[in-house]
């Protein structure tokens, strides 16, 4: 997702004189996110494993793309561009504080390793290129994004907090398509809440799980989208559309990758048009509709009520523990190679996915880590 046809006014900060050293704090996983003993990790496993061996079906996400599913390379970067990528890196190490809320005047407080994790070197490039390597423009995107993360609260949006959104599974990430995008799909049909913050907060809490399922070498996900048996009331407002596009645009820029709408009935049309001049051209030219599914992600990973061969049924008791279990324990490998080399600003995100080859003391550093997270990759 780029830039946005309009989009929030960033706070404007004064970078630091000198840059920072890494903050005597500590990356805390929500308690929602802490996975279970071992022993009943293993029996759970088995259990739904051979359940989907005995009724065909799947119940739980995938682990992996399928084979024939890889990254486009990302495209090299000229010498133009890696000194604006190196100004910006420069600016997000003399981080050192940033307001608590955009209020004006509002107090301050020092980064913490949740937010010097989000800085890596794919996650300045992203608002390079959605600020049209504009490096000014890209550092207040970039304080307005940590600001943002802090005063909405991602924190506090745990999966128990967010369970009954996805009971009847309007939202799931199930599969990887031809690029290794993981697929989140939506059912607008299966609306089961009255409208509210909350269901906003669903569909952050799903990006952000999202984000850490994502496979080294990918950065954006594909949506799916199919608006079979849904009525005006089952879908959004017009605002809450507007709200949603400032999050995606300004917050989660370069994100997504491609969107796959099917069965669009006239008022989803009509919704389309409204919202249409706030869609950035370039997040526009993303948009796929009608389209054979099977195009576009491997069929045996696709959900078969969109045409694939994937036979996925919703059970929220074996889905969503296994969901959140499975982006907790990617969660921590990331953060425990974050931690084994030095718990850097601008760090790969390549490397801290698992990409490349680690030495055998970066290796002995991740285990360690892991193991002290709570959590056997």
């Amino acid at each position: 997702m780029s830039t946005p046809a309009g989009p929030v006014e960033p706070v404007d900060i004064a970078p630091s004189e000198k840059p920072s050293e890494p903050l005597p704090t500590t990356t805390t996983e929500p308690a929602s996110l802490a996975p279970p003993d071992t022993a009943a990790l293993v029996k759970i496993r088995t259990a739904l494993a051979a359940e989907e061996a005995a009724t065909g079906k799947k119940f739980v996400p995938f682990l992996a793309p399928a084979a024939s599913a890889v990254p486009a390379p990302p495209a090299p970067l000229t010498a133009d561009q890696e000194s604006k990528y190196t100004a910006l890196l420069e600016h997000a190490r003399a981080l050192t504080e940033l307001p608590l809320t955009s209020a004006k005047d509002a107090a301050t407080a020092p980064l913490d390793d949740d937010e010097r994790i989000f800085l890596t070197r794919e996650c300045l490039l992203r608002y390079l290129r959605a600020s049209k390597w504009d490096v000014a423009g890209s550092r207040k995107r970039l304080e307005a994004t940590l600001v943002w993360r802090r005063e909405y609260g991602l924190k506090e949006h745990t999966a128990e907090y967010v369970s009954v959104e996805n009971e009847t599974g309007k939202q799931v990430i199930l599969g990887f398509d031809c690029a290794a995008r993981p697929c989140l799909y939506l059912h607008p049909a299966r609306q089961n809440t009255a409208q509210s913050e909350r269901q906003i907060h669903h569909l952050v809490w799903a990006l952000e799980r999202i984000v850490d399922l994502m496979p080294a070498g990918q950065e954006s996900l594909a949506l799916l989208v199919d608006f079979k048996s849904s009525s005006s009331s089952s879908n959004p407002s017009v605002g809450t559309g507007r709200q949603v596009l400032n999050i995606l645009q300004n917050h989660y820029p370069e994100r997504l990758g491609r969107a796959l709408i099917v069965n669009i009935p006239w008022f989803v049309w009509g919704f389309f048009k409204i919202i249409n001049p706030f869609i950035d051209p370039l997040t526009r030219e993303k948009l796929k509709f009608n389209e054979n599914l099977r195009d576009h992600v491997p069929p045996e990973q696709l959900d078969a009520k969109f045409g694939g061969d994937c036979r996925f049924e919703y059970d929220h008791a074996k889905y969503w523990p296994e969901l959140v279990r499975l982006a907790a324990e990617k969660r921590a490998a990331y953060v425990a190679r974050w931690r084994a080399g030095g718990c850097q600003v601008g760090a790969s995100e390549f490397e801290l996915k698992g990409g490349g080859k680690p030495t055998s003391v970066e290796e002995a550093a991740l285990v360690e880590g892991v193991e002290k997270l709570g959590v056997k990759e």
